[in-house]
Protein backbone atom coordinates (compact mmCIF):
# COMPACT_ATOMS: atom_id res chain seq x y z
CA UNK A 1 0.00 0.00 0.00
CA UNK A 2 1.09 3.42 -0.61
CA UNK A 3 -0.61 6.89 0.43
CA UNK A 4 -0.43 9.64 -2.08
CA UNK A 5 -0.96 13.64 -1.13
CA UNK A 6 -2.37 15.13 -4.81
CA UNK A 7 -2.46 19.16 -5.70
CA UNK A 8 -4.59 19.39 -9.11
CA UNK A 9 -5.38 23.10 -9.90
CA UNK A 10 -6.81 24.17 -13.20
CA UNK A 11 -6.45 27.86 -13.74
CA UNK A 12 -8.34 29.52 -16.92
CA UNK A 13 -7.60 33.49 -16.95
CA UNK A 14 -10.08 35.62 -19.74
CA UNK A 15 -8.68 38.63 -21.23
CA UNK A 16 -12.06 40.31 -20.80
CA UNK A 17 -14.90 39.43 -18.14
CA UNK A 18 -16.67 36.50 -18.94
CA UNK A 19 -20.41 35.38 -17.72
CA UNK A 20 -22.90 32.41 -17.63
CA UNK A 21 -19.95 29.72 -17.33
CA UNK A 22 -21.58 26.04 -17.18
CA UNK A 23 -18.63 23.25 -16.28
CA UNK A 24 -18.40 19.61 -15.33
CA UNK A 25 -15.43 17.95 -13.73
CA UNK A 26 -14.00 14.74 -13.48
CA UNK A 27 -11.13 15.23 -11.36
CA UNK A 28 -12.62 12.94 -8.52
CA UNK A 29 -10.53 10.03 -7.71
CA UNK A 30 -11.87 6.71 -8.84
CA UNK A 31 -14.38 4.28 -6.31
CA UNK A 32 -12.77 1.19 -6.57
CA UNK A 33 -11.15 -1.54 -4.83
CA UNK A 34 -7.59 -0.63 -5.37
CA UNK A 35 -8.08 2.59 -4.01
CA UNK A 36 -9.21 4.23 -0.90
CA UNK A 37 -9.88 7.99 -1.19
CA UNK A 38 -8.92 9.33 2.57
CA UNK A 39 -9.70 13.12 2.38
CA UNK A 40 -10.99 15.55 -0.72
CA UNK A 41 -10.61 19.48 -0.02
CA UNK A 42 -12.09 21.33 -3.84
CA UNK A 43 -11.92 24.69 -3.75
CA UNK A 44 -13.89 26.67 -6.56
CA UNK A 45 -13.86 30.29 -7.95
CA UNK A 46 -16.98 32.13 -6.31
CA UNK A 47 -17.38 29.24 -4.22
CA UNK A 48 -20.84 27.56 -6.33
CA UNK A 49 -22.60 24.81 -5.48
CA UNK A 50 -21.51 21.63 -7.38
CA UNK A 51 -24.03 18.99 -8.02
CA UNK A 52 -22.66 15.63 -7.67
CA UNK A 53 -23.39 12.50 -9.65
CA UNK A 54 -22.31 9.52 -11.35
CA UNK A 55 -21.85 9.25 -15.63
CA UNK A 56 -22.53 6.51 -17.46
CA UNK A 57 -19.19 5.12 -16.94
CA UNK A 58 -19.39 4.93 -13.24
CA UNK A 59 -16.68 8.30 -13.04
CA UNK A 60 -17.95 10.49 -10.16
CA UNK A 61 -18.99 13.66 -12.43
CA UNK A 62 -19.14 17.44 -11.00
CA UNK A 63 -21.12 20.35 -12.10
CA UNK A 64 -21.41 24.08 -11.24
CA UNK A 65 -22.09 27.31 -13.04
CA UNK A 66 -20.85 31.21 -12.72
CA UNK A 67 -23.24 33.21 -13.87
CA UNK A 68 -21.87 36.84 -12.36
CA UNK A 69 -18.72 38.38 -14.44
CA UNK A 70 -15.38 36.64 -13.83
CA UNK A 71 -12.07 36.98 -15.46
CA UNK A 72 -10.36 34.22 -13.18
CA UNK A 73 -11.80 30.35 -12.93
CA UNK A 74 -10.06 28.56 -10.83
CA UNK A 75 -10.52 25.09 -9.76
CA UNK A 76 -8.51 23.45 -7.03
CA UNK A 77 -8.66 19.60 -5.58
CA UNK A 78 -6.20 18.23 -2.86
CA UNK A 79 -6.86 14.28 -2.34
CA UNK A 80 -5.08 12.15 -0.15
CA UNK A 81 -5.19 9.15 -1.64
CA UNK A 82 -4.12 4.90 -0.03
CA UNK A 83 -3.64 3.06 -2.72
CA UNK A 84 -4.28 -0.85 -2.01
CA UNK A 85 -3.24 -2.43 -5.47
CA UNK A 86 -0.51 -5.13 -5.21
CA UNK A 87 3.20 -3.94 -6.99
CA UNK A 88 3.09 -8.06 -7.97
CA UNK A 89 0.14 -8.26 -9.71
CA UNK A 90 -1.44 -11.66 -10.53
CA UNK A 91 -2.22 -11.53 -14.43
CA UNK A 92 -3.93 -14.55 -15.35
CA UNK A 93 -1.48 -15.48 -18.60
CA UNK A 94 -3.22 -18.68 -19.69
CA UNK A 95 -6.46 -17.48 -20.68
CA UNK A 96 -6.82 -17.77 -24.56
CA UNK A 97 -9.38 -16.32 -27.32
CA UNK A 98 -11.94 -19.07 -27.15
CA UNK A 99 -12.75 -18.16 -23.84
CA UNK A 100 -12.78 -14.20 -24.18
CA UNK A 101 -14.93 -14.22 -27.36
CA UNK A 102 -17.03 -16.24 -24.67
CA UNK A 103 -17.42 -13.94 -22.23
CA UNK A 104 -17.53 -11.37 -24.59
CA UNK A 105 -20.67 -12.39 -26.32
CA UNK A 106 -22.70 -12.70 -23.31
CA UNK A 107 -21.89 -9.19 -22.15
CA UNK A 108 -22.75 -6.26 -23.77
CA UNK A 109 -20.56 -4.02 -21.82
CA UNK A 110 -17.37 -5.91 -22.89
CA UNK A 111 -19.23 -5.94 -26.23
CA UNK A 112 -19.26 -2.06 -26.56
CA UNK A 113 -15.53 -1.66 -25.91
CA UNK A 114 -14.04 -4.08 -29.04
CA UNK A 115 -15.64 -1.89 -31.39
CA UNK A 116 -12.24 0.39 -33.13
CA UNK A 117 -12.74 3.98 -34.27
CA UNK A 118 -12.75 4.75 -37.87
CA UNK A 119 -9.69 5.64 -39.22
CA UNK A 120 -8.11 6.15 -42.67
CA UNK A 121 -4.77 4.57 -41.86
CA UNK A 122 -6.79 1.39 -40.52
CA UNK A 123 -4.48 -0.63 -42.69
CA UNK A 124 -1.46 0.21 -40.04
CA UNK A 125 -2.84 -0.99 -37.45
CA UNK A 126 -4.00 -3.99 -39.12
CA UNK A 127 -0.03 -4.99 -39.39
CA UNK A 128 0.27 -3.85 -36.17
CA UNK A 129 -2.16 -6.51 -35.39
CA UNK A 130 -0.73 -8.86 -37.49
CA UNK A 131 2.67 -8.74 -35.61
CA UNK A 132 1.47 -9.08 -32.40
CA UNK A 133 -0.76 -12.01 -33.05
CA UNK A 134 2.65 -14.16 -34.57
CA UNK A 135 3.41 -17.18 -32.85
CA UNK A 136 -0.23 -16.79 -31.04
CA UNK A 137 -0.20 -16.26 -27.22
CA UNK A 138 -2.50 -15.74 -24.29
CA UNK A 139 -4.77 -12.62 -24.08
CA UNK A 140 -3.10 -11.16 -21.54
CA UNK A 141 0.33 -12.13 -23.16
CA UNK A 142 -0.76 -10.17 -26.41
CA UNK A 143 -1.72 -7.54 -24.79
CA UNK A 144 1.71 -6.97 -23.03
CA UNK A 145 3.60 -7.45 -26.79
CA UNK A 146 1.17 -4.16 -27.85
CA UNK A 147 2.28 -2.22 -24.86
CA UNK A 148 5.36 -3.16 -25.29
CA UNK A 149 5.67 -2.42 -29.27
CA UNK A 150 4.29 0.86 -28.30
CA UNK A 151 6.91 2.14 -25.58
CA UNK A 152 9.54 1.19 -27.98
CA UNK A 153 8.47 2.55 -31.54
CA UNK A 154 6.77 5.80 -30.87
CA UNK A 155 8.68 8.20 -28.74
CA UNK A 156 7.66 10.38 -25.85
CA UNK A 157 7.68 14.37 -27.18
CA UNK A 158 5.41 17.21 -25.16
CA UNK A 159 4.05 19.47 -27.17
CA UNK A 160 3.82 18.38 -30.78
CA UNK A 161 0.14 16.72 -29.78
CA UNK A 162 -3.15 18.00 -28.89
CA UNK A 163 -6.26 17.12 -27.24
CA UNK A 164 -7.74 16.79 -30.73
CA UNK A 165 -4.74 14.47 -32.42
CA UNK A 166 -6.26 11.82 -33.97
CA UNK A 167 -4.80 8.47 -34.04
CA UNK A 168 -4.26 8.72 -37.74
CA UNK A 169 -2.05 11.46 -37.10
CA UNK A 170 -0.55 9.61 -34.32
CA UNK A 171 0.65 7.00 -36.63
CA UNK A 172 2.18 9.37 -39.35
CA UNK A 173 4.13 11.47 -36.18
CA UNK A 174 5.44 8.02 -34.24
CA UNK A 175 5.52 10.28 -31.17
CA UNK A 176 3.13 11.76 -28.64
CA UNK A 177 2.33 11.63 -24.82
CA UNK A 178 0.48 9.14 -22.58
CA UNK A 179 -2.74 10.16 -24.11
CA UNK A 180 -2.07 9.95 -27.75
CA UNK A 181 -0.46 6.66 -26.54
CA UNK A 182 -3.17 5.47 -24.93
CA UNK A 183 -5.58 5.79 -27.84
CA UNK A 184 -3.38 4.17 -29.99
CA UNK A 185 -3.34 1.26 -27.99
CA UNK A 186 -6.95 0.87 -27.67
CA UNK A 187 -7.07 0.93 -31.12
CA UNK A 188 -5.12 -2.09 -31.74
CA UNK A 189 -6.59 -4.07 -29.22
CA UNK A 190 -10.37 -3.05 -29.89
CA UNK A 191 -9.21 -4.70 -33.53
CA UNK A 192 -8.05 -7.86 -31.94
CA UNK A 193 -11.92 -7.91 -29.99
CA UNK A 194 -10.02 -7.41 -26.91
CA UNK A 195 -12.17 -4.94 -24.61
CA UNK A 196 -10.57 -1.96 -23.43
CA UNK A 197 -11.04 1.64 -22.40
CA UNK A 198 -9.20 4.47 -21.50
CA UNK A 199 -8.40 5.49 -18.25
CA UNK A 200 -6.88 8.98 -17.09
CA UNK A 201 -5.36 9.39 -13.41
CA UNK A 202 -1.65 10.39 -11.51
CA UNK A 203 1.20 8.54 -11.99
CA UNK A 204 3.58 8.82 -8.49
CA UNK A 205 6.44 6.40 -9.03
CA UNK A 206 8.92 8.65 -6.25
CA UNK A 207 12.03 9.40 -7.92
CA UNK A 208 11.64 6.89 -10.56
CA UNK A 209 11.66 9.10 -13.31
CA UNK A 210 8.62 7.58 -15.19
CA UNK A 211 7.29 9.67 -18.39
CA UNK A 212 4.09 11.48 -17.03
CA UNK A 213 5.10 11.76 -13.31
CA UNK A 214 3.77 14.26 -11.35
CA UNK A 215 1.01 15.19 -14.20
CA UNK A 216 -1.73 13.95 -15.35
CA UNK A 217 -1.38 10.61 -16.87
CA UNK A 218 -3.36 8.26 -19.10
CA UNK A 219 -3.12 4.31 -19.64
CA UNK A 220 -5.70 1.40 -20.37
CA UNK A 221 -7.40 -1.50 -18.90
CA UNK A 222 -7.88 -4.08 -21.03
CA UNK A 223 -10.71 -6.91 -19.80
CA UNK A 224 -8.62 -10.11 -19.17
CA UNK A 225 -10.68 -13.17 -18.86
CA UNK A 226 -10.37 -15.23 -15.82
CA UNK A 227 -8.64 -11.91 -13.89
CA UNK A 228 -10.95 -9.18 -15.01
CA UNK A 229 -9.85 -5.20 -15.94
CA UNK A 230 -5.81 -5.08 -15.58
CA UNK A 231 -4.66 -1.70 -16.27
CA UNK A 232 -1.64 -1.28 -18.77
CA UNK A 233 0.56 1.65 -19.30
CA UNK A 234 1.74 1.46 -22.92
CA UNK A 235 4.22 5.31 -22.09
CA UNK A 236 5.68 3.14 -19.20
CA UNK A 237 5.77 0.12 -20.43
CA UNK A 238 4.46 -1.53 -17.30
CA UNK A 239 1.61 -3.09 -15.89
CA UNK A 240 -0.25 -0.84 -13.45
CA UNK A 241 0.21 -1.19 -9.53
CA UNK A 242 -0.12 0.74 -6.55
CA UNK A 243 2.15 3.70 -8.44
CA UNK A 244 -0.89 4.37 -10.65
CA UNK A 245 -4.00 6.78 -9.29
CA UNK A 246 -7.44 6.49 -11.47
CA UNK A 247 -9.37 9.19 -11.78
CA UNK A 248 -12.13 8.28 -14.48
CA UNK A 249 -12.75 5.67 -17.09
CA UNK A 250 -14.32 5.68 -20.55
CA UNK A 251 -14.08 4.91 -24.04
CA UNK A 252 -11.85 7.37 -24.60
CA UNK A 253 -10.47 11.09 -23.81
CA UNK A 254 -14.15 12.73 -23.58
CA UNK A 255 -15.28 10.88 -21.11
CA UNK A 256 -12.49 11.10 -18.86
CA UNK A 257 -11.55 15.17 -19.59
CA UNK A 258 -10.97 17.04 -15.69
CA UNK A 259 -12.14 19.70 -16.76
CA UNK A 260 -15.02 20.90 -19.97
CA UNK A 261 -17.60 23.94 -20.25
CA UNK A 262 -18.86 26.50 -21.90
CA UNK A 263 -18.77 30.64 -21.20
CA UNK A 264 -20.82 33.81 -22.65
CA UNK A 265 -18.20 36.46 -23.62
CA UNK A 266 -15.98 37.87 -26.15
CA UNK A 267 -12.54 37.33 -25.06
CA UNK A 268 -9.36 35.01 -25.28
CA UNK A 269 -8.70 32.48 -22.40
CA UNK A 270 -5.76 31.14 -21.11
CA UNK A 271 -5.19 28.02 -19.29
CA UNK A 272 -2.49 26.49 -16.72
CA UNK A 273 -2.07 23.56 -15.06
CA UNK A 274 -0.35 22.68 -11.69
CA UNK A 275 -0.28 19.12 -10.57
CA UNK A 276 2.48 17.99 -7.20
CA UNK A 277 2.20 14.63 -5.70
CA UNK A 278 3.43 14.27 -2.64
CA UNK A 279 4.81 10.96 -1.05
CA UNK A 280 4.81 9.39 2.28
CA UNK A 281 9.03 10.53 2.56
CA UNK A 282 7.92 14.16 2.23
CA UNK A 283 9.18 14.06 -1.72
CA UNK A 284 7.19 16.35 -3.79
CA UNK A 285 7.18 15.87 -7.27
CA UNK A 286 5.57 19.16 -9.40
CA UNK A 287 4.73 20.11 -12.88
CA UNK A 288 3.03 22.81 -14.28
CA UNK A 289 2.06 23.30 -17.32
CA UNK A 290 1.02 26.57 -19.39
CA UNK A 291 -1.49 25.18 -22.18
CA UNK A 292 -1.44 27.12 -25.75
CA UNK A 293 -4.92 28.17 -26.19
CA UNK A 294 -6.79 29.31 -29.51
CA UNK A 295 -8.32 32.88 -29.62
CA UNK A 296 -11.68 32.53 -29.06
CA UNK A 297 -13.60 35.49 -30.65
CA UNK A 298 -17.00 35.21 -31.78
CA UNK A 299 -19.42 38.11 -33.82
CA UNK A 300 -21.91 38.58 -30.78
CA UNK A 301 -20.52 39.36 -26.94
CA UNK A 302 -23.72 36.92 -25.99
CA UNK A 303 -22.70 34.02 -28.40
CA UNK A 304 -21.27 31.46 -25.98
CA UNK A 305 -18.03 29.83 -26.20
CA UNK A 306 -15.90 26.86 -24.52
CA UNK A 307 -13.53 25.32 -22.91
CA UNK A 308 -14.28 21.35 -23.41
CA UNK A 309 -11.60 18.92 -23.04
CA UNK A 310 -8.58 21.49 -22.16
CA UNK A 311 -6.30 19.12 -20.42
CA UNK A 312 -3.89 17.48 -21.88
CA UNK A 313 -2.91 14.54 -20.56
CA UNK A 314 1.00 13.73 -20.28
Amino acid sequence: MAIFKIHHITKYEYDNPVMDSVNEIRIFPYACAEQELLQLELTITQTPDVYLFRDYWGNKCGQFSLVAPHRTLMIASKAIIRTTLSNQLQIEFHSDFNRLHTEVANNLDLIELTYPDQISNQWAIDQIVDQLMKGGGSVATVVEKCCEYIYKRFKYVKGITTIETTVDEILEHESGVCQDFAHLMLQVLRTMGIPSRYVSGYICPNKNGMRGEGATHAWVEAYIPGYGWAGIDPTNNVWVTNTHVKLAIGRNFNDCSPVKGTFRGNTRQHLSVYVSVGYEDGHVFEDTNAVKQEPLLDTQAVEASDHISTQQQQ
